[in-house]
C-alpha cells in the first residue's frame, strides 16, 4: 500500500515578506552612509558639521515677543531691541554646560559697539539665569525669557547654545549651532558681519 505523501501547510514566503525583514538593515545602512559622509566631509573638505544649514537663512526673523528676564534689569526681547541694528540672537541656558564654555567670546564679541547682542533665555529657572549672568558678566543688551521653547521652535533651533546674526533689516544672515570657537568666529561669524557691515569686524 502506497503512503500518501504529507501536504505542507506552511505558505512560501512571498518578496513582501523578505523586503520586509530587510528594511531595519535598509534603515541602518542609511544612516550609517550618512554620518560617515558627515565625517568624510569634515576630515577631508574641512567642513564644519555644526554649521548647519538653515532654511531661515535669507528670510526674514520669526517675530521677537518675549518677556524681560526679572531681575536683569534689562529690557525685554522684543522687535523693537533689534530693529535697524545688526543683531546676533544667542540662546542660551544656565543648566547647559556648552554656554557657559561659550560665554567668555560673547563677552568679548559684545565689546564691539556696532553688534547688539540679545538672548533667549531657553527653558530656564529665573534664579539659575541670575546667577548665570553674576556669575560669568551679561554681554546682552536684551534678554527675552521663554519657559516652554516655542521661540526657540520659532528660530528652528537644533540644540543651545545656538546663535543667529541678523541683519539691520531683519533677515538672518548666519547661523551657529553649537559654542563658538576662533573657527567658527573666523570662517563663519566674521565674514558675516564684514559682508553686513561693508568693512572688516573688529
Amino acid at each position: 500500500m502506497s503512503e500518501t505523501p504529507e501536504i505542507s501547510t506552511t505558505k512560501p514566503r512571498g518578496r513582501g515578506s523578505y523586503a520586509l525583514a530587510l528594511l531595519p538593515l535598509i534603515v541602518f545602512g542609511g544612516i550609517a552612509a550618512t554620518a560617515a559622509k558627515m565625517l568624510y566631509d569634515q576630515d577631508f573638505h574641512g567642513k564644519n558639521i555644526t554649521e548647519i544649514p538653515s532654511a531661515l537663512i535669507g528670510t526674514k526673523a520669526p517675530s521677537l515677543d518675549l518677556p524681560p528676564l526679572d531681575g536683569a534689569n534689562l529690557p525685554a526681547l522684543t522687535d523693537a531691541a533689534v530693529k535697524g541694528k545688526l543683531t546676533l540672537v544667542n540662546v542660551f541656558a544656565s543648566w547647559c554646560i556648552p554656554c557657559r564654555d561659550e560665554h567668555p567670546v560673547l563677552k568679548e564679541l559684545a565689546k564691539d559697539g556696532r553688534l547688539n547682542i540679545v538672548a533667549i533665555n531657553y527653558k530656564d529657572k529665573n534664579e539659575n539665569a541670575l546667577r548665570f549672568l553674576g556669575e560669568l558678566g551679561n554681554p546682552y543688551h536684551a534678554i527675552g525669557v521663554d519657559p516652554n521653547g516655542k521661540a526657540a521652535i520659532d528660530w528652528g533651533v537644533y540644540g543651545i547654545p545656538e546663535s543667529y546674526l541678523v541683519a539691520p533689516d531683519g533677515t538672518i544672515l548666519y547661523k551657529r549651532v553649537g559654542p563658538f570657537d576662533d573657527v567658527s568666529l573666523k570662517e563663519g561669524l566674521f565674514p558675516a558681519m564684514e559682508k553686513a557691515l561693508g568693512k572688516p569686524a573688529s
